[in-house]
């Protein structure tokens, strides 16, 4: 599930932090996964990490402009 980098500007900042929890969780059952060779679709795996990296720039955003 592809989340748009607009909806996730709208997002509270604690939203974003219980996304990236929920992200990194899913990432780590992935891995899990793909070592017991569960895992079918392994381009979930670069989703989520895409999904991660964008939560990650955005709450990054989000200090900086706090600092600023």
């Amino acid at each position: 599930m592809r989340i748009k980098a607009k909806e996730l500007r709208q997002k509270t900042k604690q939203e974003l932090e219980v996304m990236l929890k929920q992200n990194h969780e899913k990432l780590r059952e992935l891995k899990f996964d793909l070592a017991s060779k569960k895992l079918k679709n392994t381009n979930e795996i670069k989703a989520v990490k895409n999904q991660i990296a964008q939560i990650l720039t955005i709450l990054k955003g989000l200090v900086q402009k706090s600092e600023s």
